[in-house]
């Protein structure tokens, strides 16, 4: 089974559509939210697809967005799924004027989800120390390092404590991303597209396009594209199975 650990469904202009096609090409697909309100909008849409998991988000770039209510939102929908996402940080230059609100807001999500085994996918760009050391403070396991594009060292600290990275790709067409991939350990990888924010063929980026990615680490892994997929879903369920002990829920059925 194909699958994107990352997409924002909610965002392409006919996610029913794209939905659909995740269900008619076999591909679980994560569907990341930026904001809880957003989540409780979508969730209820998505039950009636066997191969989409809607995740609970608080976007570090919507920061402004962050209030009371979206927070409180955030911690009373944490019982309805095990997936989580896209929470984090983001020190770049867009996000840094607001970089301690972000923290504040991501050690509340991360003291929200560590009462049991969660999916975790993480927004962490040019904060990926930041993230990782909240990780740890927080004790949550087995996260999601979406689209790393931080430096090799801590790259090397994040395969260290256990974590995970997801290929999407932009990744495997650029050189940084091509040597971070190089770098990561078969059984550490999963695939993503984060679509729709990506284009391909000028058109956005959907699951079905995790091909394209399967291709490439088939090609650097040396084995085939049946095997690729193979690896990278039993990376999924290595994260999923504790999951699955923890906590019985519709959500987490890969049926």
């Amino acid at each position: 089974m194909k699958i994107d650990t990352h997409c924002h469904l909610d965002l392409y202009s006919y996610p029913e559509q794209i939905a659909l096609e995740s269900e008619w090409q076999n591909i679980l697909t994560i569907a990341v939210t930026n904001l809880p309100s957003q989540f409780e909008i979508e969730y209820p849409k998505v039950l009636k697809f066997k191969k989409i998991r809607q995740a609970l988000g608080l976007h570090p770039l919507l920061v402004e967005n962050h209030t009371q209510k979206e927070l409180e939102t955030f911690r009373r929908l944490t019982v309805k799924t095990s997936y989580i996402g896209e929470i984090g940080l983001d020190f770049s230059p867009e996000g840094m004027k607001t970089s301690q609100e972000q923290i504040d807001s991501f050690r509340f999500a991360l003291s929200s989800i560590n009462d049991r085994p969660r999916f975790v996918s993480l927004h962490s760009r040019k904060a990926e120390e930041r993230v990782l050391e909240l990780l740890e403070a927080y004790k949550v396991s087995n996260a999601v390092f979406h689209w790393f594009s931080g430096s090799i060292s801590v790259l090397d600290q994040i395969i260290k404590a256990g974590h995970y990275l997801s290929i999407n790709p932009a990744m495997i067409g650029s050189n940084k991303g091509r040597k971070i991939i190089e770098l990561i350990p078969m059984n550490r990888v999963l695939t993503e597209t984060d679509g729709p924010h990506l284009n391909i063929r000028a058109r956005p980026v959907k699951p079905i396009d995790i091909g394209l990615v399967l291709d490439y680490l088939a090609m650097v892994w040396n084995i085939s594209k049946d095997n690729a997929e193979r690896q990278v879903y039993g990376n999924f369920k290595q994260i999923i199975d504790p999951i699955r002990r923890s906590f019985t829920d519709k959500s987490l059925s890969l049926n």
